[in-house]
């Protein structure tokens, strides 16, 4: 049994009890800022941790940004928090992710997965010091779930200001002159008479001091980069061509290789021909690795094409063998043994539907893979007892557990050097590519090998975001919605990934109904039936997870109920909705797309709104009916995030959202045939195209404060493609229920 199995059994009186007392508040202020030996391993003569989070040297301040940056900018955000109350200038920042600690463990990302609605003021905090709990207790440093601003906003301010207080008060000792009296700018404590002594100057008498218990945190009115467009940390280099991928690593020595694994995921290999294939020229090993074959080369082209030589015999998968065959499964599953969740049952749903004229729908949704523009790679080096690797991960302890037990080497002998990725949407969430890399790595060692997967190898082993089937039945009374009764069918996400890591999960996954159980909508007789598949094709999180499909279902559903009541969509979800932050996004986006005006000539608007992450979100998406095609005109998002840390890279996360979610509803799918992915390359899995894009437009509230605080790389995507469906309604009368859009017939794109 796993530590989270023991611990989910007894987090709730914990967490109460945490909650009431403050358990969780001091448990992580006593510990916070011990540095163990894990994290000065490899520091330089004159180099000092004096939080996890603030290494200063003679080289100036590092600040440690251990949370994942995936593209949305985690490490600037990261940085600025820990800038802000150390008082650096931001010219002068250095970042480095730091090496994989439980210190770094994230304690908010649980809290999603448990069965507390996030409008529920009473029993909120309780998810949320369950979360820090359960995240302290499995030391799991992690990236998803649009956690790292909620997390890190008051854990790395306060690390920034305890490490500007120790300098301080070592600036004090060392002049003798009143605590009081000093003051700091950019990277040096300022004495009454203009003297300045760096951070530098002052590490290692600031390294022997006292941690303070006790630091005061800036006033927000007083911030010089939060609240604030802020330039990203590697903005200049990204732009330049010049930043460093894990794709881009080069060491002295290196080789180079790929693997071919089953197609059939989770299959075996029976056998295998490698004889022309051992003969190519570049080829230096090939290794048997658990399902596949990997080539060693000296390059990477090399290693590609003699693996194109290899003759495989594969097993087969334990899944159906056709998408269409998998869907009968989760067709199969609405029944009672395969209930999952119930979690939402207000009023007498079966008592309102008896007497009512019933309205139905199935709708669904498809498997879809992550698809980053970087493929899986990994730099792993084996020499001398020590293993090294470099490679762009959300789960970097997770990877050092695994190396562990797959070398049985120490934990002190195994390094994880993270690296910035090119995409992930989730996909980096797993540990399989660098397994791989390890045993090439223990096949041959002394010299860093450079695995990397080619286009097709990625595409067709994705743990792919999982197919769903939702079934609706409702009614209306009086021009209002009166009974919504949504049943979703979906294999577990949670259970798939956890499982992978050796994490078991009790209870209910609330991913299968994520987006769905948990919106503010007052409807006299609503409930919300989660149903667990059994598994098929392994899955993982995708971008926005349960909720990125569940909201399509749900509110593609309560769409064709406000309209069968004859009730205007907007209006009627104001008049349902009871959360204020909810019902204050869905007031802006009426007035920033002028909602209550009638559209152009041939145009149609759409709205749907997910809460999701914590994060209410608004969209309205208008379509110009062109022809017998659609074209999407125009997009307003109007989202609730608490504290806007830099209105640029909202602005910027959120139009991503949008486009990656519009694009992915239009077009793509992940399919399956005779066991294996159909879908190769992104010919045949098509995003939007540039003169797709339509113009968008952003508002971020802030009216519930640092209360409400949240991030937002993931809420703006699962509102995209309902509000997306209901403008083609609206425009032309056809109700697509199911994604991709374009499989509906009359529905196409320009």
């Amino acid at each position: 049994m796993s530590r989270l199995g023991t611990f989910s059994r007894r987090a709730v009186l914990v967490g109460a009890g945490a909650a009431a007392g403050g358990l969780v508040v001091g448990y992580y202020f006593s510990e916070r800022f011990r540095v163990n030996a894990r994290l000065k391993d490899g520091l330089d003569k004159g180099q000092h941790m004096l939080t996890p989070y603030v290494r200063i040297g003679q080289d100036g301040v590092t600040i440690i940004t251990p949370r994942a940056d995936l593209g949305q900018g985690a490490y600037s955000v990261q940085a600025a928090l820990v800038a802000e109350e150390l008082d650096i200038a931001w010219s002068d920042i250095k970042v480095d992710p730091g090496a994989p600690s439980s210190l770094y463990y994230n304690g908010r990302v649980l809290s999603e997965g448990l069965p507390i609605a996030a409008t529920n003021a009473h029993l909120r905090p309780v998810a949320e010091a369950i979360s820090q709990i359960g995240g302290k207790l499995l030391g799991l440093q992690w990236t998803g779930g649009s956690s790292t601003v909620a997390d890190a906003y008051h854990r790395l301010r306060i690390a920034g200001a305890t490490a500007r207080e120790l300098l301080l008060r070592a600036a004090e000792k060392q002049t003798g002159i009143a605590r009081a009296d000093l003051k700091t700018r950019d990277g040096a404590v300022i004495a009454p008479d203009g003297r300045a002594f760096s951070y530098a100057s002052l590490a290692d008498l600031a390294a022997t001091l006292d941690v303070p218990l006790n630091v005061k945190l800036r006033d927000p009115k007083d911030w010089r980069y939060l609240g604030k467009p802020m330039p990203r940390i590697d903005m200049v280099a990204k732009c330049t061509g010049t930043a460093t991928f894990g794709i881009d690593i080069r060491l002295p020595g290196m080789v180079y290789a790929t693997v071919c694994a089953n197609p059939h995921l989770g299959g075996a290999l029976w056998g295998y021909d490698d004889s022309k294939a051992a003969k190519a020229r570049g080829v230096l090993k090939i290794v048997p690795v658990k399902g596949g074959v990997g080539v060693i080369a000296d390059n990477t082209w090399r290693a590609f094409q003699a693996a194109k030589l290899i003759a495989f015999d594969w097993g087969e998968a334990s899944y159906p063998a056709s998408t269409a065959a998998m869907f009968e499964e989760v067709k199969a599953s609405f029944i009672p043994k395969r209930r999952d969740s119930h979690c939402k049952d207000d009023g007498d749903v079966d008592a309102a539907l008896a007497g009512a004229k019933v309205i139905e729908a199935e709708y669904s949704v498809p498997y879809l893979a992550h698809a980053p523009l970087e493929p899986m790679n990994v730099v792993v080096q084996l020499k001398d007892g020590r293993l090294d690797i470099w490679t762009a991960t959300q789960i970097p302890v997770f990877l050092v557990k695994a190396a562990r037990e797959m070398t049985g080497l120490a934990t002190e002998d195994i390094h994880v050097h993270a690296q910035p990725s090119g995409g992930s949407f989730g996909r980096r969430l797993e540990d399989d590519y660098v397994r791989q890399g390890i045993e090439l790595a223990m096949a041959y060692q002394g010299r860093p090998i450079k695995m990397t997967w080619t286009r097709e190898e990625d595409m067709t082993h994705d743990f792919p975001r999982p197919l769903a089937v939702a079934r609706m039945r409702g009614a209306v009374k009086d021009g209002q919605v009166d009974a919504y009764d949504l049943r979703i069918a979906s294999p577990s996400v949670t259970a798939s990934q956890f499982g992978r890591l050796g994490l078991s999960i009790p209870g209910p996954d609330m991913a299968i109904v994520a987006g769905a159980w948990d919106q503010p909508f007052r409807i006299p007789n609503y409930r919300v039936t989660g149903y667990r598949v059994p598994e098929l094709v392994p899955v993982s999180s995708w971008r926005s997870v349960g909720a990125s499909g569940n909201a399509f279902l749900h509110e593609c559903c309560l769409d064709e109920l406000i309209r069968a009541a004859g009730a205007d969509p907007l209006h009627e979800r104001l008049r349902l909705c009871s959360h204020e932050p909810s019902r204050a996004v869905l007031d802006e986006v009426r007035r920033m797309s002028d909602w209550d005006s009638k559209p152009e000539p041939d145009h149609a608007r759409g709205l749907a709104f997910t809460l999701s992450f914590g994060v209410p979100v608004a969209e309205v998406v208008e379509v110009e009916k062109i022809g017998d095609a659609i074209k999407i005109k125009r997009v307003f998002v109007a989202a609730e995030v608490g504290v806007v840390l830099d209105p640029g890279n909202l602005k910027n996360q959120v139009e991503g959202a949008v486009i990656w979610a519009l694009g992915h509803a239009m077009n793509a799918e992940l399919t399956f045939a005779n066991g294996r992915a159909v879908q190769t390359n992104y010919h045949q899995y098509e995003g939007m195209r540039l003169y797709q894009a339509p113009e968008i437009k952003v508002a971020a509230l802030e009216t519930t404060g640092e209360e409400g605080i949240h991030g937002i790389g993931e809420p703006a995507v699962p509102p995209a493609a309902p509000a997306l469906a209901n403008a083609i309604f609206a425009a032309t009368g056809i109700r697509a229920r199911q994604l991709p859009l374009i499989k509906t017939e009359g529905i196409k794109f320009v």
